[in-house]
């Protein structure tokens, strides 16, 4: 998802939050969960009546490796990079984290390169390059190469 945020009258700068789609919330999660294992451990409760004595253990096994799954991915979920863009300097910050990196906004270049099956966006500039909006889907990504090349060009003018 690309949210733009123009320049305003107290903030001369444009910024760019990037973050990957998500559309289950915390608490959501947290149903999803307890719908699978009461589902599973359901299952297993009628192996076991059925004499499968082994099936519970499984099923719990399976309970907590299927919730670890979905929390790690869910989790993903919550890394972001922000654009910042003021007349003379393009910054892209990776959150949640310290790394960022800063651009001459006149040198950089917008590059929209084909690599394994999707395209992938680069800034680079002075010999430095960075990926941005790697989480983000192939229409996005193209999305915010024409973004980010038109405001480079209208702040180069």
């Amino acid at each position: 998802m690309i949210v733009l945020r123009p320049a305003a009258a107290d903030q001369p700068w444009v910024t760019i939050w990037l973050r990957p789609n998500r559309t289950l919330s915390r608490r959501g999660l947290r149903r999803l969960i307890v719908v699978l294992v009461v589902l599973v451990l359901t299952t297993a409760g009628l192996g076991a009546w059925q004499g499968n004595v082994f099936a519970p253990l499984f099923a719990s096994i399976e309970c907590v490796a299927v919730a670890y799954a979905l929390r790690v991915a869910w989790q993903g979920g919550n890394r972001s990079e922000r654009i910042i863009f003021d007349g003379s300097e393009l910054e892209v910050q990776a959150l949640p984290g310290r790394s960022a990196v800063q651009f001459q906004s006149y040198w950089v270049r917008v590059q929209l390169e084909p690599g394994n099956g999707h395209h992938r966006l680069w800034l680079s500039s002075h010999g430095h390059k960075w990926e941005v909006g790697a989480f983000l889907s192939e229409q996005e990504r193209v999305e915010l190469s024409k973004r980010l090349t038109g405001l480079l060009a209208d702040f180069s003018r």
